[in-house]
């Protein structure tokens, strides 16, 4: 017997591209006036096929929202949830990509190869930072069920080693299943000056930050622009609109006109705000009236511990995360507002991830203005940047707050994100709003759902079968399983339907089943980049998910037999997927030399006038390696100046230029240090050879290094 469902019946396709037509309304005579025409028909969707608005925040804890009980204002979140359901036991992967990778295919990350960040990819299949083409992504199906599909914001999931104007474009959004992608390819971009793309192509901010220009903002003018668009063109034909800011990632810089708006509501510091939180979480309902409050970790300071002046600055950092945070839900109304001017709103099936992993604790125990060299490895001396405490957010600055808000932020449960074997690390705030369909206004969802399982969720809804052939290659099977059933106000208690999840990330690792949890902490702490720890050493923990909500009470002392149960599945769990073998590095796998590129074993490297826009991680290595570079230029009389080649910007990189007839080599080593070399001699006017001779003195990142320059060979 067919299984009942309240949305369409399956569309019978599973294999694309469709057949070609093959015309069997046609007629073919002697000439046209005994022939009859067939034309080809426009690909239609689904009959009521809904529009499709996923939202993904970057880096939000369950306990930031105020739709949720935190104290960051995002009242368009609250008002969606209102009209619709929060999902309190929702789960991502720990970190960024793996979670966009999992999110966009419906399949575990590792089975994508996005097992971490594509900056620190290796040469093993679950870790390529290269999602296969065997999983399709939802656009793809999407796009070959009649959808328009279009993408705003972050794209974490390009390779990192084809991210130059050479390419490949295979894994760029626009061949992916996206007619359009608008925004930036990678982990962050600046806010104020961002790195954008339209398609594969480069193009420029259209404003400055005074003139209001700020990332976010651009990103919802451009998103509701093509959703306009394509009602005024095609008003029956259903989107796909896939808006991913990069806030809350980290640089957090909130608009200029939205600077201050959080001010004093975090004095109370981090214990109390977790205390204050845990208390209107409980009153809102979005943790069961049993849930316990975590203690805080031994590694994390307590907020009395810091002083007056360490406070002030701290609570300045987490209110611009704040401002920054709130601004990012006020644009994702403006989108929601366009859905409404358009008449789609009971037709647009609205998933708000807010998060896609916990908060953050890569900004140091104390931290930072400049957020890369923490990832760098390098803690900032917290004297030295108190006195910046007024640039804090503005253009130039890439700020983060300290570990201890991080664990604020993801209260009640243990740790942060990259920390896969708590919550902390993986729960996240989901709000689900149809109108058309979903009756239970304001309802609370508690069964156990993932990221993977966004996917087939769509694909019940709109009516669409599962994949087997995309594009000519076989295809994984999805792993998510629907969460539509809990749509429907009769199962919002229902047993879930995910009764398995593994989790990893940098070797911390868990495993779900039928209401336990067995969790394994590695050793390297999350706001530790560097080393790695005795896998011998790891201890695994219990808990019983079913009356422990925050896991706050270890039962592996008292149920030995069930936590073997559950250390033999994840093993089971990871061989299937490709999550081995566990690597528990970080800055040490970020080495660009490690990947295939198209720089890779050249030893001489030509670059022509008007080169720009070559990321990093695609370019030639030139940190920790000697190297020499030679310009040749054209002085005109009278003198010239200006940038020759440069690599980075405000976070960190360096330049070679000319300025007042000088060669200038300058080297800004995190905003922290920065070192210059000058020319003794005049740059001449006429055809000149400029020359850098840099020698690295040291294996150690930003070790000592000697800079020589040369005019026409002359030192």
């Amino acid at each position: 017997m067919a299984k009942k469902t309240r949305f369409p019946r399956r569309v019978d396709r599973n294999v694309y591209p469709r057949p070609e037509y093959r015309f069997p309304k046609a007629r073919i005579g002697l000439t046209y006036k005994d022939s009859r025409a067939d034309y080809p028909p426009l690909q239609g969707a689904p009959e009521k096929a809904p529009n499709i608005l996923l939202v993904l925040l970057d880096d939000v804890g369950f306990g930031w929202s105020s739709a949720f009980g935190g104290f960051v204002e995002m009242p368009v979140a609250e008002r969606l949830a209102r009209g619709g359901l929060k999902y309190c036991q929702f789960h991502t992967t720990a970190l960024c990509s793996p979670t966009r990778a999992a999110l966009l295919t419906g399949r575990n990350h590792h089975s994508v190869s996005s097992g971490n960040i594509g900056e620190v990819a290796t040469g093993f299949p679950g870790y390529t930072g290269i999602i296969p083409k065997s999983c399709c992504t939802i656009a793809e199906v999407l796009r070959e069920n009649g959808y328009a599909t279009g993408w705003f914001g972050k794209n974490h999931n390009v390779p990192d080693n084809q991210t130059s104007p050479a390419g490949p474009f295979d894994n760029w959004p626009t061949q992916r299943g996206f007619d359009y992608f608008y925004g930036f390819i990678g982990g962050e971009t600046d806010q104020f000056y961002p790195s954008l793309y339209r398609g594969t192509t480069p193009v420029e901010a259209s404003r400055t930050p005074e003139e209001g220009y700020q990332l976010t903002r651009d990103l919802a003018d451009d998103c509701i622009q093509w959703m306009k668009q394509q009602k005024a063109i095609a008003p029956d034909r259903p989107f796909f609109t896939y808006f991913s800011p990069g806030a809350a990632h980290a640089p957090h810089q909130p608009p200029l006109d939205w600077r201050g708006r959080h001010a004093g509501k975090f004095d109370m510091g981090w214990d109390e705000y977790r205390r204050q939180v845990w208390q209107r979480q409980l009153d809102l309902g979005v943790i069961p009236p049993d849930t316990q409050l975590t203690e805080r970790p031994a590694e994390i300071p307590a907020w009395d511990e810091a002083t007056a002046e360490q406070q002030r600055f701290y609570i300045r950092l987490m209110e611009n995360y704040a401002d920054f945070l709130s601004h990012a839900d006020h644009e994702v109304g403006r989108v929601l507002e366009t859905l409404h001017d358009l008449g789609e709103q009971d037709n647009t099936l609205v998933m708000y991830i807010i998060g896609d992993n916990g908060s953050s604790a890569e900004g140091s125990l104390t931290g930072t203005l400049n957020e890369m060299a923490v990832l760098g490895g390098d803690v900032p001396n917290i004297e030295d940047i108190l006195p910046r405490i007024d640039e804090i957010g503005l253009p130039g600055t890439s700020p983060h707050y300290p570990v201890g808000w991080a664990w604020a932020g993801d209260t009640p449960f243990q740790w942060t994100k990259q920390v896969a074997s708590h919550f902390g690390g993986t729960r996240n705030p989901m709000i689900v709003s149809w109108p058309r369909e979903v009756e239970d206004k304001g309802g609370v969802r508690f069964q156990f759902h993932h990221v993977i399982d966004i996917l087939p969720t769509v694909l019940e809804v709109i009516g669409i079968t599962e994949p087997t052939v995309m594009h000519g290659v076989p295809q994984k099977p999805i792993e998510g399983t629907s969460l539509a059933y809990t749509f429907d106000a009769k199962h919002a208690d229902a047993p879930g339907h995910r009764t398995t999840q593994y989790f990893e990330m940098f070797a911390n690792r868990a495993l779900y089943h039928d209401g336990w949890m067995a969790s394994c902490r590695h050793g390297r702490l999350p706001w530790v980049n560097m080393g790695s720890a005795d896998f011998a050493e790891d201890r695994w923990e219990l808990y019983d998910i079913r009356k422990d909500f925050s896991q706050a009470k270890d039962l592996a002392a008292k149920h030995p037999e069930k936590l073997r149960e559950l250390q033999d599945l994840f093993m089971v769990e990871a061989a299937k997927y490709n999550v081995l073998p566990l690597d528990d590095r970080f800055v040490e796998r970020a080495d660009v030399s490690l990947r295939p590129s198209w720089f890779y074993g050249r030893q001489r490297v030509t670059f022509y006038e008007g080169m720009t826009y070559l990321p990093e991680g695609s370019a030639p290595k030139t940190h920790n390696v000697s190297y020499t570079l030679t310009a040749v230029v054209d002085i005109p009389e009278g003198g010239a100046e200006g940038v020759i080649i440069c690599l980075g910007g405000d976070v960190g990189g360096w330049t070679l230029y000319v300025k007042d007839r000088r060669l200038v080599y300058h080297y800004n080593f995190f905003d922290m240090v920065r070192s210059e070399a000058v020319s003794s001699e005049e740059v001449p006017s006429g055809r000149v050879e400029l020359s850098v001779v840099f020698t690295n003195e040291s294996t150690t990142l930003g070790g000592p290094a000697n800079v020589q320059l040369f005019i026409n060979g002359r030192g």
